[in-house]
């Protein structure tokens, strides 16, 4: 498996965990969880983008990792 394939898994798994917190933070009735929720649902996806970031330098740096 290619570092390329890895980092894309990665992203993958963390849009998911991003969508996960997301949807407990809409269906939850507490306040105080609902609010850590979002903030964790944030910082993921601060986390994803920057991941995206990454992609584009390894498929720019790299050859064989264009549209992989």
């Amino acid at each position: 498996m290619t570092i390329g394939t890895q980092v894309k898994q990665c992203l993958s798994s963390i849009k998911s965990i991003e969508a996960g917190l997301s949807s407990l933070a809409i269906r939850t009735q507490d306040k105080e969880t609902k609010a850590i929720l979002e903030e964790s649902a944030g910082t993921i996806g601060e986390i994803k983008h920057d991941m995206k970031a990454r992609i584009k330098d390894l498929e720019r740096e790299e050859d064989q990792y264009k549209g992989f």
